[in-house]
């Protein structure tokens, strides 16, 4: 069989991880401290979701690395059999560090923090970062980088960029170390993403994206806030960072939830995304609901094929019918939006965690119809 050239292999279907194999593009509710809030594994098993996403930064403060391994890994710890991804926590170390000085410093070494209101001092450094991603049993390790606002001064984002790609070139040498320590095979070894950082700036972008590719990754991601400061999707900068990964390589696009910005992002060849968009407008009490039969219906990028449905409107009072006609999830099949607008108002425990289940089965629904709209 010939081999097709490096730049004209395939977009991948799907990605064979340590805990099973998941079908592409793919949708990842966050779990960012071990649970996507308000449901546990049974639940995301129902609703069709594939693998999820916590964080190393926040793992490694609640509940602890040492907890984490003494209950088993995540896996054994949530009782979530699929896969796993563990972000490294750069846009963390943007956001409440760079925002709050007195909270912690970044330099090339690596971030020193200390979270409020707490007297332990912590370190995290590219090598330490993916120790902890190993040692916690992630199926796909996040390299440490140094991520920055799009708006942020040139100079700024030339810095981010030198950093990043230090960064990981040595999350590269521990990974493969570590790789090596253990003995794991190919089927057995977690894989690698390295994230593009450069701002707004397409110069920088190539040269981080050409970095990360001569150094060599299992996957890549867009790293910096994707929007801009109205909220909209920096569709050309994303477009541009797609252009600059090679198509047999995933691309995802860190923090990208709006159901409508994803489709405009798997129609750029993004294949991964990942938010806490969903499950946190599921507890706020913003539903959302197909308008058209996603099973049938190409999906367009403007997003008329749904709406938000907010539950707490006096208008749900007496509506004897499900969130969505379209929906299949356990929540439509059995209950009203008549009564949980009656669990909402009364602030019971049940609502979050039916809501949640909601929200995130249409996000998977949106997976399965773009997957259909690809063949």
């Amino acid at each position: 069989m010939t081999q097709l050239p490096v730049t004209q292999l395939p977009m991948p279907n799907e990605l064979t991880l340590p805990h099973g194999r998941i079908a592409l593009p793919l949708f990842l509710p966050d779990g960012t401290q071990g649970v996507v809030r308000s449901v546990d594994a049974a639940d995301l098993e129902q609703v069709q979701i594939q693998a999820v996403q916590m964080n190393a930064y926040h793992l490694m403060q609640k509940p602890g690395s040492s907890t984490i391994q003494a209950l088993g890994g995540l896996h054994r710890m949530t009782g979530w059999t699929r896969p796993v991804f563990t972000d490294s926590g750069g846009f963390q170390l943007y956001s409440l560090l760079r925002q709050n000085a007195k909270s912690g410093a970044i330099s090339d070494k690596g971030a020193v923090f200390r979270p409020e209101g707490s007297d332990r001092k912590f370190n995290l450094t590219p090598e330490k970062s993916v120790q902890l991603q190993m040692a916690y049993g992630a199926d796909m390790v996040i390299c440490l980088d140094d991520c920055t606002h799009v708006d942020d001064p040139l100079a700024e984002q030339e810095k981010s960029v030198r950093r990043t790609v230090a960064w990981a070139q040595r999350c590269r040498r521990e990974f493969d170390r570590l790789v090596a320590e253990k003995g794991l095979g190919e089927g057995e070894r977690p894989s690698l993403m390295a994230v593009v950082q450069g701002g707004a700036s397409r110069g920088l972008r190539q040269q981080c994206a050409e970095s990360l590719l001569e150094v060599g990754f299992d996957a890549y991601g867009y790293g910096g806030w994707p929007l801009d400061g109205d909220g909209r999707l920096l569709i050309e900068l994303v477009a541009y960072t797609r252009q600059l990964i090679p198509p047999q390589f995933s691309l995802h696009g860190l923090g990208i939830g709006h159901p409508a910005n994803i489709v405009t992002c798997v129609g750029l060849g993004y294949n991964i995304f990942d938010s806490t968009m969903p499950t946190r407008d599921a507890r706020h009490g913003r539903l959302y609901a197909f308008t058209v039969d996603p099973a049938v219906t190409r999906l367009d990028e403007q997003g008329d094929f749904f709406r938000y449905i907010y539950i707490k409107d006096k208008k749900h009072v007496k509506t004897n019918r499900p969130i969505s006609e379209f929906c299949d999830c356990p929540v439509c099949s059995r209950y009203s939006l008549g009564y949980l607008h009656h669990l909402f108002k009364l602030n019971d425990s049940l609502y979050p965690r039916l809501a949640t289940m909601h929200n995130l089965r249409f996000m998977t629904q949106l997976m399965d119809s773009l997957r259909k709209n690809k063949e």
